[in-house]
């Protein structure tokens, strides 16, 4: 009985000295922190309003510069706090089990990873802005928001799609308000018995009637093939482009207006049947004349 006391009138005795001698460790590992951390902050505030007053752009970049310096210093003071304290070992193994987890979430995050990646190369870059009309991956739309993981785009139909940062990068990608302008390009075809160049005076004219119609950036008029029974040409001009309705009214327009100022000029346009021709200049319908049977006896 008198033994057991002893021991552990021992043990308290160790325990006591081992707080005395630990409490200057434990007071200079806080000093230590708590001044890493200050630091961390004056210098994320410094190099913050640094770069907003220098470069003025990409503020959510700079953010996120300030964010990473200020966790490493805060992370150097942790770690320099647990050397003072003679705590190397349970360090070892915090940065080793750190370096598993790394790993495994390396694999279980890595496209979020990649969508956020690329999705910081989006806001530094800035190849399109919101409420630009763009395709991205086969989605025709108007962007509504640039997020860190995601694009969303109001598709035409009404729809909003989610587009992930990845994959803008991953292929081609189309912003259609980049210049403001928008080229239309329009293609069909006249019968053999029309003048060619008369269609042309026709349809560059019903072109510059066109509303949404640029015309400083010149119209064009080309015949592109010999079809079957047809002439086959295409014409391209440009459009303002603020929405996508410009686009249809600059089409709509066009195909209305040379249809009318066809059939006024009895220009015929080619349609995908096959054509008789009874003349030689042009031909006749069949349905034109009346068509007599002769009754043999």
């Amino acid at each position: 009985m008198q033994y057991t006391l002893n021991y552990l009138k021992k043990i308290l005795e160790d325990w006591q000295q081992s707080v005395i001698d630990y409490i200057p460790k434990l007071f200079l590992a806080c000093l230590v922190f708590i001044g890493f951390v200050l630091l961390a902050r004056i210098v994320k505030k410094f190099t913050l309003k640094f770069y907003t007053k220098t470069i003025k752009t990409h503020v959510d970049i700079a953010k996120i510069i300030t964010s990473v310096i200020f966790f490493s210093l805060v992370l150097s003071g942790v770690f320099l706090s647990l050397q003072i304290l003679g705590l190397e070992k349970m360090l070892t193994k915090l940065l080793a089990g750190a370096g598993i987890v790394g790993i495994v979430a390396g694999f279980a995050f890595k496209d979020i990873a990649s969508n956020y990646f690329s999705g910081l190369i989006l806001k530094a870059q800035r190849p399109f802005s919101e409420n630009d009309w763009v395709e991205i991956n086969g989605t025709y739309g108007i962007v509504i928001k640039k997020g860190w993981i995601t694009t969303s785009i109001k598709t035409v139909p009404g729809q909003e799609v989610f587009v992930p940062n990845q994959l803008i990068y991953n292929g081609n990608f189309t912003n259609y308000s980049t210049w403001q302008k928008r080229r239309i390009i329009l293609k069909t075809g006249v019968s053999y018995g029309d003048d060619l160049e008369h269609v042309k005076t026709v349809a560059l004219d019903e072109i510059k009637k066109i509303q949404q119609l640029l015309p400083d950036e010149g119209i064009d008029f080309y015949f592109t093939d010999i079809g079957a029974s047809t002439y086959n040409f295409m014409l391209r001009y440009w459009v303002e482009f603020r929405s996508n309705d410009d686009f249809c009214k600059g089409m709509n327009d066009a195909i209305v207006g040379i249809k009318k100022r066809f059939e006024q000029e009895n220009i015929s346009i080619a349609y995908p049947v096959t054509t008789l021709d009874f003349g030689v200049n042009g031909g006749m319908n069949i349905f034109d004349k009346e068509i007599k049977v002769k009754k043999s006896n």
